[in-house]
């Protein structure tokens, strides 16, 4: 499908070839003159469409709209049945679009159609989860003491933050927009420059099934303008970003100085232990996709393998069969057959390529810019951003790619030291069938997610988040809930009138027995 065509199709939103601020920002917008940026198929180089980026002035006039929005409480003071409702709708239609999402997921981002239909196909679940959550989430009676009712009430935020990545540009979206929303706070999205269109795509769906206007504005841009004038902005109460960690820690110190919260998904470099009681093969199937899935962009991909010695030749045997398997099978990204897509970005292909050119040790496989016709479908590589599945014998920073090192170890304890060498800790992988050890293994590991014969599962109820440099705070579940939301505690007196002229005059002439707090 060409880019001409992916305009045709989205042609209730695409007016032209050209996307902006969404809800538009109408004729302030129009007369102000702004930047534009162009969003191009990383797997061929050919232009999707045009962009227009949020302004300094956009941003403010956008945040001080949700303000009022806030204020008005036609969201936030909504009741929670419907704002149950509304998300439950947006998840209907979410679902009827996944298809044609899927396919636009793959022209912006590169990723493959199998990929990206797999994992569009579950983003309903986190709408109907907290939708579900509004309708049984219940407050509670403190126990206090004294003729005191005092009960406690979750309550919004306000205008909250979300800048969100190009790796998974709508699943990441949809997990923080949806408790933000469910919470009653007026929200600001922030997509990457790399791949806005989805995210655009799914404000004008939220409109149409009956989120307010100012309740949910998606603004893209460059993170040095938009980004920064977002999260520098007083009225935002939260900030939710997932980036890298040089990133994740200068926007902490700027939501720091407004006193607002803050969540952050930030880098990682995740360990997979294979264990010499492993099943190899489902090890080594599962090795492959923590470490190559997304073209390994994504912050758990499994780029540490550390093999236990009395398996480690017959594992890295099979594991050099499958990485070959994968990349004979690459081809364009829109074919269901194709094993792996392209990275993000020209710009970020040649960092992998200079990463690995000056790395110390020995490339097994891979390690080279892909060219050439696809044995798969006559794909011509040469035309994007292609790197194949490589493994190198050498620990080193992050690439955020296909990239993997290999280490054998020989006891527990040093598979364990080795996997938590690292300053990060957002995921990690076990491999093995001793119970006893899977548990204890487990327990020791620096991550604030680890997998047991598995990896990547995700699940809107289950908390998202890193250890050490991997981040602060978590996505999904009732914590990410909590974290849009703040209590607030109401103490009622239900003495009677009598009772508390006796009881409650802290001045009174005789003020023995009286009670303070």
């Amino acid at each position: 499908m060409n880019s001409r065509r992916v305009i045709l199709v989205q042609r209730r939103f695409l007016h032209r070839d050209a996307y902006w601020t969404s809800p538009s920002l109408g004729p302030y917008h129009i007369q102000a003159g702004h930047e534009e940026f162009i969003v191009s198929n990383p797997a061929t180089g050919e232009k999707l469409c045009t962009v227009t980026a949020a302004s300094a002035e956009d941003v403010k006039f956008s945040i001080d709209k949700a303000q009022k929005t806030f204020e008005s409480g036609v969201w936030s003071k909504s009741s929670a049945i419907a704002r149950s409702k509304v998300l439950s709708k947006l998840a209907r239609a979410l679902e009827e679009r996944i298809p044609e999402l899927a396919q636009i997921e793959t022209l912006q981002t590169g990723r493959t159609i199998r990929e990206m239909k797999a994992q569009l196909g579950r983003l309903p679940e986190w709408l109907d989860y907290y939708s579900a959550l509004l309708r049984t989430n219940q407050s509670y009676v403190a126990p206090t003491q004294g003729k005191l009712l005092n009960y406690i009430q979750r309550i919004p935020l306000g205008v909250v933050a979300q800048i969100t990545p190009f790796n998974h540009p709508l699943l990441i979206a949809v997990k923080k927009i949806a408790p933000a929303l469910a919470a009653g706070n007026s929200v600001i999205v922030k997509p990457s420059e790399h791949a806005p269109i989805t995210v655009l795509e799914f404000a004008e769906m939220a409109a149409e099934v009956g989120v307010p206007e100012g309740a949910l504005t998606v603004l893209p841009g460059f993170g040095a303008v938009t980004g920064k004038e977002i999260v520098r902005n007083p009225l935002i109460r939260k900030v939710d970003v997932t980036a890298g960690t040089q990133t994740g820690r200068m926007l902490g110190s700027v939501v720091g100085a407004n006193l607002a919260s803050y969540t952050a998904e930030l880098g990682g470099k995740a360990p997979i232990i294979v264990f010499n009681d492993a099943d190899l093969v489902s090890a080594v199937n599962g090795t492959a996709f923590a470490a190559f899935v997304a073209s390994g962009q994504t912050c758990v991909s499994g780029t540490r393998i550390i093999i236990q010695e009395g398996v480690y030749d017959r594992f890295m045997e099979l594991f050099l069969e499958k990485v070959s398997s994968i990349k004979r099978r690459m081809g364009n990204p829109s074919n269901i057959n194709s094993t792996m897509g392209a990275v993000i970005s020209e710009q970020h292909l040649q960092r992998i390529v200079s990463m690995i050119s000056h790395t110390k040790g020995k490339v097994l496989v891979g390690g080279e810019r892909m060219s050439g016709l696809s044995e798969l479908d006559g794909f011509d590589f040469s035309k994007g951003s292609f790197f194949p599945p490589t493994i190198d014998e050498l620990w080193q920073e992050e690439v955020f790619g296909p990239v993997v090192v290999v280490k054998r170890f020989t006891e527990e304890s040093e598979g364990v030291a080795l996997a938590n060498a690292c300053k990060y800790g957002l995921g990690a992988g076990i491999w093995t069938s001793d119970l006893s050890r899977a548990h204890r293994v487990a327990a020791d590991i620096e991550a604030g997610l680890c997998w047991v014969n598995t990896h990547h599962r995700n699940d809107p109820s289950s908390p998202w988040g890193g250890m050490k440099e991997s981040g602060i705070g978590r996505e999904n579940g009732l914590e990410a809930f909590a974290a849009y939301s703040q209590s607030k505690s109401t103490i009622i007196n239900i003495a009677t009138a009598e009772e508390s002229r006796e009881a409650d005059d802290w001045f009174a002439e005789i003020a023995e027995g009286r009670r303070y707090g």
